[in-house]
């Protein structure tokens, strides 16, 4: 038997230096919508739920514009690849490797993402 994630209490924990940190419930992730998460450093994290539930977590600061958005970008992919358009200057990172696919010298970080 399946079950939605949104039926459960499914926790999504991404991995930092220290250990794995808590970030929110499963079912706050819509597929195809980012969630911005605050981290113990004072950084941010980007959150994302693919259409196939696959999860992905990527810096949340736009490299470009310095702002904190990358929640906020539209997903798609690009030659099967998953990324986040920032809504910005619309640049798309990939949210595997956080490489930026229209200027491939600039990146973000990423982090392991799973759910508890």
């Amino acid at each position: 038997m399946t079950l939605a994630p949104e039926t459960t209490d499914l926790m999504i924990e991404i991995q930092l230096e220290n250990g794995w940190f808590t970030v929110c419930e499963l079912a706050r992730l819509l597929p195809g919508r980012g969630v911005a998460a605050l981290l113990p450093d004072g950084r941010q994290a980007a959150l994302f739920r693919d259409r196939s539930g696959k999860l992905y977590a990527i810096d949340n600061r736009d490299p470009f514009g310095g702002a904190a958005v990358l929640s906020r970008g539209l997903t798609g992919t690009h030659q099967g690849r998953p990324f986040v358009a920032s809504p910005l200057l619309k640049q798309r990172i990939d949210l595997e490797t956080g490489v930026c696919l229209d200027d491939e010298s600039v990146r973000v970080a990423t982090y392991e993402v799973r759910t508890s």
